[in-house]
């Protein structure tokens, strides 16, 4: 296995994940605004506790986003930073696949529509499903009014709701999931189960290809919302 480390500040929350020679380890807090502070002391302290330093990475992965504009070229600025300095390869995950793992490794979810609370009154939502431990996107990932959110074409089945779009907005999704995590935030622990697959095809990418996904032109953040 790939020693891979993974972090995330696309939402509330700051956390990191390690995987090396077997063993994982991770923190999670959730610290608004205090992520450019937080996250690499947090790496410091996961990379110490494995007994390791950065050299031994293989590639790192991070939120790329949908998710707070300032949260998102955070971990954009630190995984580059990161990666040009060790040469290493990143991988770049969807915070709303991150939430679709989290549901599955809490309820064992096999359906997941996520949302996460894009201010402006709209949610970021993509709707996943389990392929051989590993969420998939079904249709695409997208910005819009609850009231807009809606199943892929053809799906069926049960689903699982996760994300704190639907913890705001529940009542104008027209969606009835058979469990709702509507305080769920991405973590770090479930990027770093999606780069494992994402590595195994393939998909890492040079440090200068690391981009953000924001999925609306309108990025800046309402004065007081950040």
């Amino acid at each position: 296995m790939p020693s891979l480390l993974a972090f995330d500040t696309a939402t509330e929350a700051c956390s990191v994940a390690l995987r090396h020679d077997g063993r994982i380890l991770n923190h999670y807090e959730v610290a608004p605004r205090l992520h450019a502070q937080r996250l690499l002391p947090m790496i410091q302290t996961l990379l110490a506790e494995a007994g390791i330093g950065l050299s031994a990475l293989d590639a790192i992965a991070f939120g790329r986003g949908p998710g707070a504009f300032t949260g998102v070229r955070i971990a954009i600025g630190v995984v580059q930073g990161l990666a040009f300095a060790l040469d290493r390869p990143v991988l770049p995950i969807s915070n709303l696949a991150a939430l679709a793992q989290g549901a599955h490794r809490r309820l064992g979810a096999q359906q997941v529509a996520a949302a996460i609370d894009a201010r402006m009154d709209e949610v970021y939502w993509g709707c996943y499903q389990l392929d051989q431990g590993e969420m998939r996107l079904l249709g695409s990932e997208a910005v819009l009014p609850p009231e807009q959110a809606q199943l892929p074409r053809g799906a069926s089945g049960d689903w699982v709701a996760a994300g704190t779009g639907w913890g705001t907005h529940a009542a104008r999704i027209a969606l009835q999931p058979t469990a709702t995590l509507g305080d769920l935030l991405p973590d770090a622990l479930d990027l770093l189960e999606l780069a494992s697959f994402a590595w195994a095809r393939g998909e890492a990418l040079p440090a200068e290809d690391a981009q953000p996904v924001y999925l609306r032109d309108k990025v800046a953040t309402p004065k007081g919302q950040a």
